[in-house]
């Protein structure tokens, strides 16, 4: 009796395929196929399988060869694939090829770096009324709103040693690959040769060995950078977003989806922890601690003590000269005077990331953008960052006598000929 799959690929296409399965295939939803597709051969995911063809549908196409012995996601991930789709605009099979390693057989990876043994230590009291209002509390979202050093990384290991202890998988994602084996080091100590390791780094084979790790239930913890939020754990307990403010857990290719979306998503729909941590956290994940969607646990002090720098904010309207303020000025003397040095962080390129006008604020902009234009110094020249579009820089004076004069506020561009400023004052601003 013949049977029959669907089929998604990766490819920009908002629906599955129906082929015919080879009759000595055994069940094979969530396995990878080969199968024909116009003139090419390509590798379909199955999402289902079927006793009939559906209905209407004529000169089915046989699959070529099933690639896996076993299934390589399970509905968990199907499901959360559906989702992606639906809220990512993007097809089920891109999904779920950004999810699933792509390796054709499993190998071994890299050594795991050796267990780095843990001192042995209570937890500040700031840490353990951390781990009591999670672990008391059992499901939900939380966030560590904790300066650096203050233990955050404690609290995370207690947290995940408890749901463990009850039989669901962690997931602890990092913003960088680099920092997953320095993490990895810190968690072997408890967690053994239990935790798994998932980041683009690996080959795919590499990655599909751990994915079927976690597949078999031989894994308790998983760390790794965005991608790690896909893993198929069974019964999951737990993610944890570490430095959640990170532009890396966005990703840049299809399916352009952003891992703390997906993590709030799949803690919500499998009933797990989420718990997030940041010195700096995002405009949205603020945003959600004030509405009360995210309960926010305070860690102000730093466990190896040390007093907080002090910082002040300098109104560069009300500062004469440059790019430097005075109190900047006078501080970097001071310092010299006392034979210590400094540093400036100049985050930016160009001497002025805005050239801007004291007395009526016109800023130039550029006309494509609509953002503002970076002083290059040594060309002369105000620039784009975006498109590459250059300009000369308006030069004073100018006055409302001048022809091509546009009063402020205007939304209208300046005198190409005239290139000066609405006022007689003008100055880049740092």
């Amino acid at each position: 009796m013949s049977r029959f799959a669907e089929v998604v690929f990766n490819l920009p296409v908002r629906k599955s395929f129906s082929y015919e399965l080879p009759a000595d295939a055994p069940a094979v939803t969530g396995v990878r196929v080969s199968a024909p597709f116009g003139k090419r051969k390509l590798t379909g995911l199955v999402v289902a399988e079927m006793d009939a063809p559906p209905a209407g549908v004529r000169d089915i196409k046989a699959i070529s060869r099933v690639i896996d012995t076993r299934p390589v996601f399970n509905e968990q991930v199907l499901d959360l694939a559906r989702w992606i789709s639906r809220m990512y605009m993007c097809s089920l099979g891109e999904a779920l090829s950004a999810m699933i390693p792509g390796g054709r057989r499993e190998t071994e990876a890299d050594e795991l770096p050796p267990e780095e043994q843990v001192r042995g230590y209570e937890l500040a009291h700031q840490q353990s009324s951390a781990v009591r209002a999670i672990i008391d509390k059992g499901t939900g979202s939380f966030y560590l709103f904790g300066v650096t050093g203050s233990g955050k990384t404690d609290v995370f290991i207690e947290v995940a040693r408890h749901v463990v202890s009850r039989g669901r998988g962690v997931i602890y994602l990092v913003p960088e690959i680099s920092l997953t084996h320095q993490v990895v080091r810190f968690f072997r100590s408890t967690f053994k040769d239990r935790v798994a390791i998932l980041h683009s780094s690996l080959t795919p084979s590499q990655r599909l060995l751990e994915w079927g790790r976690v597949l078999d239930g031989k894994v308790d913890l998983v760390i790794g950078a965005r991608s790690a939020i896909f893993a198929p754990f069974p019964s999951l307990g737990m993610i944890v977003i570490d430095e959640e403010h990170e532009g890396s857990y966005k990703s840049g290719t299809t399916p352009r989806y952003h891992a703390r979306q997906v993590a709030m998503h799949r803690a919500a729909k499998e009933n797990a922890l989420l718990v997030m941590g940041s010195a700096t956290p995002s405009l949205e994940a603020w945003h959600f601690m004030k509405e009360g969607k995210l309960t926010a646990l305070h860690l102000p002090e730093r466990l190896s003590g040390g007093a907080m720098p002090a910082v002040e904010i300098i109104d560069m309207r009300q500062q004469k000269g440059g790019p430097l303020s005075s109190p900047l000025i006078d501080a970097i003397g001071r310092t010299r005077a006392e034979g210590r040095q400094s540093i400036l962080f100049l985050n930016r390129r160009g001497f002025s990331y805005l050239f801007h006008c004291r007395s009526c604020g016109y800023e130039m902009a550029c006309s494509h953008c609509s953002v503002a234009l970076t002083y290059h110094k040594e060309r002369n020249r105000m620039i784009c960052h975006y498109c590459g579009r250059s300009a000369a820089p308006i030069a004073a004076p100018w006055t409302s006598d001048t022809p091509g004069w546009v009063p402020r506020g205007s939304r209208r561009s300046f005198s190409a000929a005239s290139r000066k400023w609405p006022c007689g004052a003008w100055t880049p601003m740092p």
